[in-house]
């Protein structure tokens, strides 16, 4: 496909195209991200007294380094996942959709210089990330989503931007498994190239069309192992790429690291840093080149970079005020009742098999139209609702995201060999004698039911217990009896034994089950596993809805009380727990373990 290569300039930038380039010296320019803030514009979760970390306090730390570096000294960029997460994006995503959004006020009161797309970001839909491209007072940066009708790139490729005395080339890509995850209607018209080896090419192109004296790579792509995963590729990103002197990646919420990479002929030189900022303002990225030049040519160039913590800096109360009338608009929506729960739900009892918080999803999905089947994993990890009266905040917890529902046809053989797969992901495989001794308490250690295992916190240096796979993609199923037995190896774990409500359960019959969006566009990796090929998921899906938070919503409208009756139904849902027997035990010892962090 031919590619047309664009980039954004601002008109303060006019003096980047003069002749003369900077004077000897030395320059330092300071970088300073954020990434995965997913809404968290406000330090207020607008309901009590509870707090978080948001833009708020990034604006006091970047207030400082402005007032210390100087203005021209300093770059200020965001590496996507800005439009979705947070009551607030949502009410300007789609309540008010008239009044200026709260992210343009807030990134314009920041002095952000650029954003990248997230695949959260585009999760949003084209009336919204349409709209930020429009009305961002910066860049918004996604140089491998391209336009199908043109062939040219649906969002700008790079910046320019001068900082320092320098020239500096930002080039920005999202994430290219947007395909997989989100239903096609959020991303019509759009075609997502894998990040490597198109970057390269890229860069390549920027260098030898504006001769920058800094490029910086911004992807909203996870760190990765250096392996040439799609999803995540920070770490192959900073090894292979030639002529890039920092990589800023995001997505994956929990890395939290810099990464240096340095020359392998013999004088170990630093050659380029990778910085991932983790995610919801926890901490921002601070990056700093030194360029010394002499006779017009850069001799030399010293690079650093950090993580700067946010807890203990305080909200900018300036920035607040400023954003008053929108946060007020926010809360109002937000504390609005909206049902009743008369049973405490905790997310995280999720993890250790069948809750009332995944029973919970299960109805909703169970109550959509054809659906005889229900796929749903806990997709907030650990929340709690106390029983009592729902707000809208509450739905937010219940569900966080913006996924659609799809009812898909499933063969009984399919739907047995994804449940398969999940299962292989959330616990371990033991031989009789393992678990045996699992279950009396006296297995050796590192021996465990779920599939877990200690790693050290990269803040604190402190081993804990995680789950090895993201706890999103553990599906299990509803509307049908089944059971999961750890002794039993792949392919023959799970026994479906009937139909929730008695009738026979066939290998050979064709269900409709629903499914998140995510799940269906192939999220997961789930329906692969089954043999479903999900770029043609279109020929399986019976009926598509709108967001689950929203079915959520209408649910409790029309039936106002979430009771452990109408939620946990045995008749609808059906039945399904581990094997061997007493194997929970040991389930619930490593619970407790993962719980300690």
């Amino acid at each position: 496909m031919k590619r047309s290569f664009v980039f954004f300039l601002f008109p303060v930038m006019a003096l980047i195209a003069a002749c003369t380039g900077p004077k000897d010296g030395e320059y330092r320019v300071d970088i300073f991200s954020t990434n995965d803030v997913h809404g968290h514009y406000f330090d207020s979760v607008y309901v009590g007294d509870r707090t978080q970390l948001s833009l708020a306090n990034v604006s006091t730390y970047i207030k400082g380094e402005r007032n210390a570096l100087g203005e021209d000294n300093m770059l200020l960029i965001d590496v996507g996942d800005i439009l979705q997460g947070d009551n607030a994006a949502y009410y300007y995503n789609y309540v008010d959709t008239v009044s200026g959004h709260v992210y343009v006020k807030a990134a314009g009161y920041l002095k952000y210089d650029l954003a990248v797309v997230g695949n959260h970001d585009i999760e949003t839909g084209h009336p919204v990330y349409d709209r930020m491209s429009r009305e961002l007072p910066m860049p918004f940066l996604g140089g491998n989503a391209i336009d199908e009708a043109t062939g040219k790139p649906y969002f700008p490729e790079y910046a320019i931007l001068k900082r320092g005395g320098l020239k500096i080339a930002v080039v920005g890509l999202t994430n290219p498994n947007v395909d997989q995850w989100l239903s096609k209607s959020l991303w019509s018209g759009i075609e997502f190239e894998p990040i490597l080896p198109y970057c390269q090419e890229l860069v390549d192109k920027v260098i030898a069309a504006e001769h920058p004296h800094i490029v910086i790579v911004a992807m909203h792509s996870g760190t990765g192992d250096g392996n040439l995963n799609t999803e995540n590729q920070g770490l192959a990103a900073l090894r292979t790429l030639e002529g890039v002197d920092f990589v800023f990646c995001a997505h994956d919420h929990s890395s939290r690291i810099i990464e240096e990479y340095r020359n392998v002929d013999g004088k170990d030189s630093l050659v380029s840093i990778m910085i991932n900022g983790g995610s919801h303002c926890r901490e921002i990225g601070h990056a700093t080149v030194t360029v010394k030049i002499e006779d017009g040519k850069i001799v030399s160039k010293k690079l650093s970079a950090e993580l700067v913590p946010m807890d203990g800096v305080a909200p900018d109360k300036d920035y607040l005020e400023y954003l008053r009338p929108e946060y007020e608009a926010v809360k109002a929506f937000t504390v609005k009742e909206v049902g009743r729960l008369t049973v405490d739900i905790a997310t995280l009892e999720a993890m250790k098999g069948r809750a009332a918080y995944t029973d919970l999803l299960h109805t909703l999905q169970l109550s959509c139209g054809p659906a005889e089947i229900s796929f749903a994993a806990p997709l907030t990890y650990d929340g709690h609702i106390p029983a009592g009266m729902l707000d809208f905040q509450d739905l937010f917890t219940i569900y966080p995201f913006e996924n659609q529902l799809f009812v898909v046809k499933m063969t009984g053989r399919e739907i047995k060999d994804a449940l398969e797969f999940s299962y292989s992901k959330w616990v371990n495989t033991l031989s009789v004698n393992e678990a045996a001794r699992l279950i009396k308490g006296n297995a050796a250690p590192g021996l465990h039911a779920l599939a877990i295992d200690e790693k050290p916190d990269k803040r604190t240096g402190a081993e804990y217990y995680s789950f090895i796979n993201r706890t999103y993609n553990f599906d299990s199923a509803a509307g049908i009896d089944y059971t999961v037995d750890l002794t039993k190896p792949y392919g023959e774990k799970v026994d479906i034994t009937s139909m929730a409500d008695g009738s026979a359960f066939s290998l050979d019959s064709t269900y409709n089950v629903a499914m998140t969006s995510y799940r269906a566009s192939g999220g997961g990796g789930i329906l692969a596993a089954a043999g479903i090929n999900t770029a043609a998921i279109d020929e399986r899906v019976v009926e598509r809805y709108p967001e689950i938070r929203n079915i959520l919503y209408d649910y409790l409208k029309i039936n106002g009380v979430l009771s452990a009756e109408n939620i946990s139904d045995e008749a609808v849902l059906g039945d399904w727990h581990f094997l061997p027997e007493g194997i929970d035990k040991a389930i619930g010892r490593d619970f407790l373990l993962l719980m300690q962090h």
